[in-house]
């Protein structure tokens, strides 16, 4: 078991800011990872998809040895974690949830923002969040419209990236915000473009690294922390190699990375 490797997914690239966080402070865990870039964004989705995407996927990762799977996606966290929780009740499996609590925590100003896709933003789930941790604070939900296509496209700093969030994110600028949590792993990817747009002394967090040390936690206490040195990472993809390889290969500034082609 302890050499076996954590299983990764997201409906894309997204995901992978996960997967830099977890490398980083778990380094001799092998890893494999999941996108289902057939179906990206999961953003548009509804509820019923994303849970019918995530249980094939799962079954896919135990297929590969996976000894827990880390769902690296903020939407399919929100509508599906239970699902798959019940589905594989021996698996570990950890969600990934837009950070309320944190930023409720640390506001000042008791006014934070939230970022996410349009169907996270509309979801009961994110609503209960908010209600349960941000009584005295106040929130703005904001689904990002486009902005998870640009990541999966590689369009970091292309100027149709910077117009849309500039659009969307022009409502925050004068609302006394002094937190914003990332509440889609696509986000990550453009924290600094986020920073630069917002301006201010507004800090801009997200759920990586707490996933990160919830992983190194749960093998701990099961004892089934790898043995290795250097982890060995293997990526698939349900949509095509080829675009897969292009932008991962660039948010990971590794160009050795190996992608195969699932159709699940």
């Amino acid at each position: 078991m302890q050499n076996r490797p954590i299983g990764l997914f997201d409906s894309g690239v997204g995901g992978l800011s996960i997967f830099l966080e977890i490398k980083r402070i778990l380094p001799g865990e092998d890893m494999v990872y999941f996108a289902d870039q057939a179906n990206v964004p999961y953003g548009e989705k509804t509820a019923g998809k994303i849970r019918e995407f995530s249980e094939k996927i799962i079954k896919f990762l135990v297929s590969q040895r996976a000894k827990m799977v880390v769902v690296a996606c903020n939407t399919a966290s929100v509508y599906a974690l239970d699902l798959v929780r019940e589905k594989f009740p021996k698996l570990p499996i950890i969600g990934v949830v837009p950070i309320i609590k944190m930023l409720t925590e640390l506001t000042k100003t008791r006014n934070i923002a939230v970022l996410t896709t349009p169907a996270t933003a509309k979801s009961g789930y994110l609503k209960k969040l908010i209600k349960k941790y941000a009584r005295q604070v106040k929130v703005f939900a904001i689904g990002l419209d486009g902005i998870e296509e640009q990541v999966e496209a590689g369009r970091l700093n292309d100027r149709s990236t910077i117009t849309l969030l500039e659009k969307q994110l022009k409502p925050l600028r004068d609302k006394n915000i002094d937190y914003i949590g990332l509440g889609c792993t696509h986000y990550p990817f453009l924290k600094k473009q986020i920073d630069k747009i917002i301006g201010g002394n507004i800090q801009i967090l997200d759920s990586g690294e707490a996933i990160a040390r919830r992983v190194t936690q749960l093998l701990t206490e099961s004892e089934n922390l790898a043995q290795t040195i250097a982890g060995q990472y293997k990526f698939f993809t349900s949509g095509e190699q080829k675009q897969f390889y292009q932008v991962a290969s660039k948010l990971l500034r590794n160009q050795s990375i190996k992608v195969y082609k699932v159709t699940l």
